[in-house]
């Protein structure tokens, strides 16, 4: 089974090589990595051009990651799909375990691997992950976890792909549009990647924030064709209490 990964990355040389060598390590699986630069000028590139053709190279300008995203998947020719950052990594063995789960599933199911958030310090947080519903994307109280997450190349285009116009959250509409599609998400009962934060990194510095949360009340417009209103915001905040406590109390998920 072939697995196609995209890398995005623009001057990310402290980080690169060790996701690139996570993903050219894996076993188990036909792997085809394609990494997109739209333009670093801190030595990523010279370390993407020395791995040759163990991978396909998209050195392009582009209008932002959405957009790098998609021009990275036009060139894959996997029966799955997946991407990751060039500041995360998987973990040794993930893509075989995703390949294994798709020999016995069909195309519209996407799935989600365990792992870790990993600090500065490089030390580990358990990611604790959640079967993703239509219901609870829309309201946020679903933890999401892209790095992990793998999907077959004819769902990702039955939904039209990666929104290049979304700045913030293309991930998230993404695996929301799979499931207004009718897929369906499952849990992986596996490590597979690892999810970095540190104070430079959009998440970890939260930038984008007040855009992030734009563009997630545009979909849920869309999608439920209303405005989030007093009773939803209330139901986000009391399901997002829920699963904060549901972390420490046992029997709780």
């Amino acid at each position: 089974m072939k697995i196609s990964i995209v890398t995005i990355s623009f001057n990310q040389e402290k980080y690169l090589r060790q996701c690139i060598d996570s993903v050219l390590g894996q076993t188990g699986c036909e792997v085809e990595y394609i990494v997109v630069d739209p333009g670093s000028t801190d030595g990523s590139r010279a370390i993407i051009e020395s791995y040759g053709d163990r991978l396909i190279r998209v050195f392009e300008s582009d209008d932002g990651p959405a957009d790098g995203l998609a021009r990275g998947f036009s060139r894959a020719t996997g029966r799955i799909y997946g991407f990751i950052n060039s500041d995360d990594y998987l973990l040794p063995g993930a893509l075989a375990g995703v390949a294994r789960f798709f020999e016995q599933h069909d195309d519209s199911v996407f799935v989600t691997g365990g792992g870790y958030t990993e600090d500065e310090s490089g030390v580990r947080t358990r990611i604790r992950t959640d079967a993703l519903t239509k219901d609870n994307m829309l309201h946020l109280y679903a933890v999401m976890f892209q790095q992990g997450t793998f999907f077959a190349s004819t769902l990702f285009k039955r939904v039209g792909g990666i929104n290049v116009r979304n700045r913030t959250c293309w991930d998230y509409e993404l695996f929301l549009r799979f499931l207004v599609a009718g897929a369906t998400h499952e849990i992986l009962n596996q490590d597979v990647a690892v999810f970095r934060l540190y104070s430079d990194s959009i998440s970890g510095s939260g930038r984008l924030e007040t855009k992030f949360y734009q563009e997630v009340e545009a979909l849920f417009l869309e999608l439920t064709g209303k405005e989030r209103g007093p009773f939803d915001r209330l139901r986000t905040r009391v399901e997002r209490a829920r699963r904060v406590l549901g972390r420490y109390l046992p029997g709780q998920t």
